[in-house]
């Protein structure tokens, strides 16, 4: 049987909305309610840790205590979410009297309205409901934002007037792994004309844009073949005053040794605008899949994310190597495979045990993932050994040590 609800758009900006029941539930349905504007009224003698950190934030007003009569009087929609079906039942009741809208979060058909499973892509917002059937719902809703953010169900997008400049996005495409770009990201790569792309941004969603899209390489091997950076930022602004709209999508964060701010500052001067999307990084991203923590209580209160790129004593370095060599905690170096040998040289000599653990991750998050565990004094011959090549993550210290299956 068809399901028999109408689906509705609801207003409830400044509008009172009543929730009964402060547990897991509410815990899900409140962030909607409240990003809709509703001035929202919780009923509950308790709640989870989160609901209450709402309640303390000043999101919603939070009356500690259980239901009684008269709590929808002037309300326009109401959630029963407590753990006593009878408790929900009477609220039901009351809102009818009241003709308020009211979920019932246990049994879902005895109240007047149901929550859909809800997605939001690019501006849309819809429902899914299917008579009942929750998972049902959340599969159908999860496949269609799939295939919106893929651009393979078409999201009814006006075309762009002509003469206009829709600018660059700055896109932090996470460490490899295509499944761990944010999906804010993913939606815009879908909208793009032309694609800037780095060696380490996530290769395989270039094989999901539509044939049209034009893919720039800005491939930045380290030692090697390199596209000059002003080439770069000539691409994004030249082919933005096209009126076609530029993804840069670069690897791991723009921000964190990225060069992505130089970009930023380049269509800034060229009058192009920028939408800047933060994305995971590599730095705490990498070592997090090879079961290295870089903060673990007792161990570690401090991280250091330190760059490669030049060597200690080099009259451009901006690092302090014998300040690191004296810290305690955890230093995570980037870029920093062909001259490991130097900067392990530089952190013993400042001062750094010998025995410091150390963990060097290659093409973390990908397929060819691999992890070589060693010591500081180590594991500049013991990578050469192993052949390790870029990219990789390096971290120094007794986080490194850690293993999952011995008790903190």
């Amino acid at each position: 049987m068809d399901d028999p609800h109408y689906l509705s758009g609801l207003n409830l900006t400044g509008r009172r909305v009543v929730v009964f029941g402060g547990g897991s539930v509410a815990q899900r349905r409140l962030p909607r309610l409240i990003s809709a504007g509703a001035r929202v009224e919780l009923v509950s003698p308790h709640t989870t840790p989160s609901v209450q950190g709402m309640a303390d934030a000043g999101e919603l007003v939070w009356h500690q205590r259980r239901y009684t009569e008269g709590d929808l009087r002037d309300a326009w929609y109401a959630l029963a979410c407590t753990n006593s079906p009878e408790t929900n039942a009477e609220i039901c009741a009351e809102a009818e009297r009241e003709r308020v809208f009211c979920v019932r979060a246990d049994e879902g058909e005895s109240g007047s309205a149901v929550t859909p499973a809800t997605g939001r892509h690019g501006g849309l917002l819809f429902g899914v409901l299917s008579g009942g059937e929750p998972l049902r719902s959340a599969a159908v809703r999860d496949s269609m934002l799939d295939g919106l953010h893929a651009g393979t169900i078409e999201d009814g997008r006006q075309p762009r007037p002509e003469g206009t400049l829709p600018g660059v996005a700055l896109v932090g495409g996470g460490p490899g792994d295509p499944d761990l770009i944010t999906v804010r990201a993913r939606r815009l790569l879908s909208r793009a004309d032309v694609v800037v792309v780095d060696r380490l941004g996530p290769r395989d969603l270039l094989d999901e844009l539509a044939p049209e899209v034009e893919v720039v390489d800005a491939a930045k091997i380290p030692y090697g073949r390199a596209a000059s950076q002003d080439v770069i930022n000539r691409t994004l602004v030249e082919k933005a005053k096209e009126g076609k709209f530029v993804v840069r999508l670069k690897g791991g964060d723009p921000y964190l040794f990225g060069r992505g701010f130089e970009e930023v500052q380049a269509c800034a001067e060229a009058g192009v605008p920028v939408t800047m999307v933060p994305g995971i990084t590599s730095a705490f991203a990498v070592p997090a899949v090879a079961d290295v923590p870089v903060t673990h209580r007792g161990v570690a209160h401090e991280v250091v994310v330190v760059s490669g790129h030049v060597a200690p004593g080099d009259e451009r370095s901006l690092v302090d190597w014998s300040l690191l060599a004296r810290m305690r905690g955890t230093i995570v170096l980037m870029m920093g495979v062909e001259r490991l040998p130097k900067f392990a040289a530089a952190l013993l000599e400042g001062g750094r045990p010998g025995d410091t653990p150390v963990a060097v991750i290659e093409d973390g998050t990908m397929r060819t993932q691999r992890v070589l565990r060693s010591t500081l004094a180590s594991v500049a011959d013991e990578a050469a050994a192993a052949g390790v090549r870029p990219p990789a993550v390096i971290v120094f210290g007794p986080v490194a040590g850690l293993d999952r299956n011995e008790a903190g």
